[in-house]
């Protein structure tokens, strides 16, 4: 899929085939359920975003809300990009290792996982991996990345 024009969940979700868009929906619930208080879900540079809030924190370098988990339907796979682990070794290192454990494979690129098919993902891992970072870990991890 090339970048959604949804300016809405439901509406980027209807875009996506049903391959996709039965994962991505369990994906979202898993990180609802999981979503520490404070953070906001929106469309975002084409994605599904979990997202401070400008009026939480408006002092991002681009002007645009500080983004920890996104979601994505590409051509031949899906993502769930986790922002939370730039500037965040610990838990990028604890992620990668509890990922490992599971004996799934761990497919990533910079901040995202990327997978097929639902029984690819460690979903209750990507769960507790959200559920680590609150709104004010994120923040002050953002601000010491930009100093």
């Amino acid at each position: 899929m090339v970048q959604s024009k949804a300016t809405t969940v439901e509406g980027y979700l209807k875009e996506l085939p049903p391959s996709q868009a039965e994962p991505i929906s369990a994906v979202r619930k898993v990180i609802l359920a999981n979503l520490p208080k404070g953070y906001k879900e929106v469309m975002q540079y084409g994605m599904i975003s979990y997202i401070v809030p400008l009026e939480t924190y408006p002092k991002t370098y681009n002007g645009q809300p500080l983004a920890i988990v996104s979601l994505a339907g590409q051509k031949n796979y899906m993502s769930v990009y986790l922002m939370c682990f730039y500037g965040n070794k610990e838990l990028k290192d604890w992620f990668v290792k509890e990922y490992r454990a599971t004996g799934k494979k761990l497919e990533t690129g910079k901040s995202c996982i990327r997978f097929k098919k639902l029984e690819d993902l460690a979903l209750p891992l990507i769960g507790k991996a959200v559920a680590k970072v609150s709104v004010k870990d994120f923040i002050e991890a953002y601000e010491e990345a930009r100093k």
